[in-house]
């Protein structure tokens, strides 16, 4: 199984990026699929979470209204639309699967990790 995760960079705050990860060697349309970041220090956090048909997600409060997940299950990807990026928004981001039916926002719940992608927002 590998997760390609992708889109990560140096932007301003109030701007935006797209994360992108690509999955592959798991039959992506049955896993649920989630977003997580780690900054210097700190624990690695839950974004956001999709469920495999797409039709449910999960975001944390710091980004609700901000950042959106979706998914295309044709193309084995996921991806993370941030908006209105905020410095605080800087650290290294991390797709993840999960094979369980449920939205999980603990890392451990989660079965496969991708490589991680770097986001800094400059103030």
């Amino acid at each position: 199984v590998q997760l390609q995760a992708s889109g990560g960079g140096l932007v301003q705050a109030g701007g935006s990026l797209r994360l992108s990860c690509a999955a592959s060697g798991l039959i992506f349309s049955s896993y649920t699929m989630g977003w997580f970041r780690q900054a210097p220090g700190k624990e690695r956090d839950v974004v956001a979470a999709i469920s495999r048909s797409g039709s449910s997600t999960y975001y944390a409060d710091s980004v609700k209204g901000r950042f959106t997940i979706s998914r295309d299950n044709a193309k084995n990807t996921v991806y993370l639309q941030m908006n209105s990026l905020k410095p605080e928004d800087t650290a290294v981001y991390y797709c993840a699967a999960d094979g369980g039916v449920s939205l999980k926002t603990t890392p451990h719940r989660y079965d496969y990790w991708g490589q991680g992608t770097q986001v800094t927002v400059s103030s």
